[in-house]
């Protein structure tokens, strides 16, 4: 038992008693800093940044000019949309993927955005 962790007791009464959203949260935070990327919440407007998660929506945005396409990506901390521009479809971006992407963070209208990030398809474990 270590004192760190509360013990084997204390992580299974937590397990029993939390709400299955917030341990998926835990999960996947645990999982994006095993992975070597950044927590969302610590990333900042202007830094490159790398960030795993879980896409939670994919959305096709048509405008006048050109067809975009938006993902909102969720690592356990914080969401993060995702942009790609002149994109209508990108095979396996769709809801429920884990995937790894890479690029300089924005924000808009408040929220943190990656514009045409490179990504990585995450195998299922």
């Amino acid at each position: 038992m270590s004192a760190k962790d509360g013990g084997y007791f204390s992580r299974l009464v937590r397990k029993l008693t939390s709400d299955v959203d917030e341990l998926d949260a835990d999960d996947l935070s645990e999982k994006s800093e095993a992975g070597g990327a950044q927590r969302a919440c610590d990333c900042r407007s202007g830094e490159e940044v790398t960030v795993l998660g879980r896409l939670r929506s994919v959305q096709l945005c048509p405008t006048n000019e050109a067809a975009t396409l938006q993902a909102e990506l969720f690592d356990g901390t914080e969401g993060v949309t995702l942009v790609w521009l002149g994109r209508r479809r990108i095979p396996g971006i769709e809801p429920g993927r884990t995937i790894k992407v890479r690029g300089r963070m924005a924000e808009r209208d408040g929220q943190k955005v990656l514009y045409n990030p490179f990504y990585e398809l995450q195998t299922t474990s």
